[in-house]
């Protein structure tokens, strides 16, 4: 059985209505909740074992701050097909893990990820910025991840975790 967490980008910055989509930075609340996913990772206790990463400004901000907060010393990969993707590229980009990983992390953007999370577990779920899922996927091989389908474990958002 394989495990793969679906983290959304926290909330981004339109400040700057200059800046191109791809460089939009968070924004304070943005970083709070990043801030606020890597803590709750690390009292979870909950350690992937790869990260892939959309290349995104604020996918990139949004992951660092949750690895300083977690304290997690992961592989990290940038994959620039993560970036807009629609859910039928993200299995593609799943279905690459090296097998001889058991734990891994997707972060990324909307709609993507949602889509991704209903064609993995049938379970139609809104993903605010910052929402972490945990599926738990039937398959023991990462390319056969799709046909084996999957469980949605639970899905927690920033606010969840506001005390």
């Amino acid at each position: 059985m394989k495990t793969l967490f679906l983290l959304r980008h926290a909330k981004s910055s339109w400040k700057d209505e200059t800046l191109p989509d791809f460089e939009r930075p968070l924004n304070r609340r943005g970083k709070h909740a990043a801030e606020t996913i890597g803590r709750y990772f690390k009292t979870s206790a909950i350690v992937p074992e790869l990260i892939l990463c959309s290349p995104a400004e604020r996918a990139r901000e949004t992951l660092n701050l949750v690895l300083k907060a977690s304290r997690w010393a992961t592989e990290v990969r940038y994959d620039q097909r993560i970036y807009e993707a629609s859910a039928q590229r993200l299995v593609e980009v799943v279905s690459q893990i090296d097998n001889d990983r058991k734990v891994a992390m997707l972060v990324g953007h909307n709609p993507g990820l949602e889509d991704l999370l209903l064609l993995f577990t049938g379970t139609t779920e809104v993903m605010p910025t910052g929402a972490i899922a945990k599926l738990l996927l039937k398959a023991t091989k990462w390319p056969t991840a799709i046909e084996k389908r999957a469980t949605l474990d639970w899905l927690v958002r920033p606010k969840d975790l506001e005390e």
